[in-house]
């Protein structure tokens, strides 16, 4: 009988945020034919399709372990809007903006599928994701976290774009 052996992660969270609106303008569309969808009555495999496929080699484990009533809530809240980047006809990455807190808006998730990193989308993604943020509400800040296990980029590319950490927090799980 085989024994899986558990392995214990160590990791750090990086919380950021951005109290005003940026200087820089919407990204240009780049080679590629590229849009945003905005998604209503998201269905829950949707949601867990992207959570998967972006997060998979990142460890990200929570949202797996919640129930389904705990999603719905979550990504059917009327003050949580989910996007959808469609590169050539296909979906690449997604991002979602949480409002739920009165004027702060939280970039959720943000990511790519394997397929579509390396293709210059994670600026256009973001900067995307940014605007879109400030825009459609009266917020006061933007807030963002990321972690020592995501993207080697991510906390570099959040920094780039405008955003300042302001906390850290170190943790561990098993996986």
């Amino acid at each position: 009988m085989n024994k899986i052996k558990a392995k214990l992660l160590k990791y750090r969270v990086t919380y950021l945020e951005m109290s005003k609106v940026p200087s820089f303008d919407w990204p240009k569309v780049l080679k590629h034919k590229l849009s945003i969808l905005k998604g209503e009555n998201i269905p829950l495999w949707y949601f867990l399709f992207f959570y998967k496929q972006v997060g998979e080699k990142y460890y990200w484990t929570d949202w797996l372990n919640k129930s389904d009533k705990e999603l719905h809530d979550f990504v059917n809240d009327e003050n949580v809007l989910f996007y959808t980047l469609i590169k050539d006809g296909w979906p690449a990455g997604f991002f979602m903006l949480d409002y739920r807190e009165k004027q702060t808006c939280n970039l959720s998730f943000l990511g790519l599928v394997e397929e579509a990193i390396g293709l210059g989308l994670g600026d256009y993604l973001l900067k995307t994701a940014i605007l879109t943020a400030w825009d459609n509400n009266k917020i006061q800040k933007l807030t963002v976290n990321t972690c020592s296990l995501d993207h080697k980029r991510a906390l570099h590319l959040y920094q780039k774009n405008g955003f300042t950490p302001i906390q850290f927090k170190n943790f561990e799980k098993l996986v």
